[in-house]
């Protein structure tokens, strides 16, 4: 698909608007790379802004998994079993999205993003077993917890982190500062194995791809330096910040509602 210089350039705007919330709330942020994809850039096709933003989240997951795992903050092994799962789980999903309507998948997209907007409402926790091991007690919780989340990536084509941590904390009891660690294990298995699904049938923009994932890095900094100094008002970042993804959601339910003809 050939695409305007002004619409990479926008492609490398919706990037940095991703990684900045990233950064600045840590998860949530590539929720918004469909529609920035779709309503921003102009990308027409909803399975090619599924499977571009899928490929795009992978790839930002990566660079954040380098950086977590110079910190120590990776249960690998936990990790591995999880995302093991999820792949599958990803493949089936993502198989069955390609067969759904694009804009019917847009509108239940936006029903999702209402979802994570209430789970972003919520506090997390810190307490936990920062010594968690893979177990024979807590694999059939990864094993089942991956595949789910994994469907819903794949269908969807999210990262899911808000869903895997979340997940990653109720089979293992881990801390979450370990399970965003790991989370990007599964973010980056996912995304990767939603984009080639995609790529099988055309539905990837490499160049768009690209010039997000490159505008991702640069947000993604500006974002984690602005929170250290905003660090006392993360309450606050996370209901502005879901409050944003409640007003994008309904809006792409109304412009989905009046592609669909429900409008008349």
């Amino acid at each position: 698909m050939d695409l305007s210089p002004l619409q990479y350039g926008l492609g490398a705007g919706a990037g940095s608007i991703v990684g900045f919330s990233l950064g600045l709330v840590g998860g949530g942020g590539s929720i918004l790379a469909v529609p920035l994809i779709v309503y921003l850039v102009g990308i027409k096709d909803p399975h090619l802004a599924i499977g571009t933003s899928a490929f795009a989240v992978a790839a930002n997951a990566f660079a954040n998994l380098l950086n977590h795992a110079r910190h120590g903050t990776v249960k690998w092994k936990i990790a591995g079993v999880f995302a093991l799962a999820g792949v599958l789980g990803a493949f089936w999903g993502s198989t069955l999205g390609k067969a759904v309507d694009g804009q019917k998948l847009l509108a239940l997209f936006a029903v999702l993003m209402l979802i994570v907007g209430g789970l972003m409402l919520r506090g997390r926790s810190a307490s936990g077993d920062p010594d968690v091991v893979l177990t024979r007690g807590n694999a059939p919780k990864l094993l089942g917890t991956g595949a789910a989340t994994g469907i819903l990536s794949g269908f969807f084509g999210i990262g899911g982190g808000f869903l895997i941590v979340p997940s990653l904390m109720f089979a293992t009891r881990m801390p979450i500062y370990y399970a965003v660690g790991s989370s990007l294990v599964g973010v980056t298995a996912f995304g990767l194995t939603t984009a080639l699904n995609y790529a099988v049938d055309g539905w990837i923009d490499w160049p768009l791809a690209g010039v997000f994932v490159g505008g991702g890095v640069l947000g993604g900094l500006v974002g984690a330096r602005l929170a250290k100094t905003l660090s006392g008002r993360k309450g606050m970042l996370n209901t502005v910040f879901a409050a944003l993804i409640f007003v994008v959601a309904f809006y792409m339910l109304y412009r989905s509602a009046g592609a669909l003809g429900i409008f008349g």
